[in-house]
């Protein structure tokens, strides 16, 4: 029997339940994922708690896993149409706040992926700060993971009524 996969396993637990820290900057609950193993984007979802009394922001990113890594969002187009879009100056996180990038909602957005996406597999990012700087950090890429509880995907709701079109 081999122990490295149990191995491999606990050693991924430990990463994903170890969150980042930065200048007051902290970054919990990170995951990263790709639509499959031909994919050219991806993505990560995390949140950023800002635990200083200055107001900061996530102005870019960069990872060695995309030739672009940018910060985008959902936005519902004047058709009804849910569309990503880059997010322009990046993602504010207020003093003593939080902010979350969650499927269908903001997130980095891994464009020209070098390399496939696959279970397990740790992919590093540096998040660029206004004010905090600088912080690597090694997210988990998990292909399993579903949305939160009670969180639907925007693109796939007619938020207006609520129903699945």
């Amino acid at each position: 029997m081999s122990f490295r996969k149990p191995f491999m396993v606990a050693v991924a637990a430990c990463t994903i339940a170890l969150p980042a820290f930065a200048d007051g900057i902290t970054i919990k609950d990170a995951y990263a994922r790709s639509s499959g193993p031909s994919a050219k984007t991806g993505a990560a979802f995390f949140v950023i708690v800002n635990d200083t009394d200055q107001d900061d922001t996530l102005v870019s990113a960069k990872s060695d896993i995309a030739k672009r890594v940018e910060t985008h969002t959902h936005i519902k187009t004047a058709d009804g149409v849910m569309q990503m879009r880059k997010v322009e100056g990046g993602f504010p996180v207020s003093a003593h706040g939080m902010h979350t990038l969650q499927r269908g909602g903001d997130h980095l957005m891994f464009m020209g992926l070098t390399r496939p996406m696959k279970q397990g597999d740790m992919v590093t990012v540096t998040l660029t700060f206004e004010n905090a700087g600088d912080l690597t950090v090694e997210i988990p890429v998990d292909l399993k993971r579903m949305p939160e509880s009670g969180m639907t995907m925007k693109h796939d709701m007619d938020m207006s009524n609520g129903t699945n079109d």
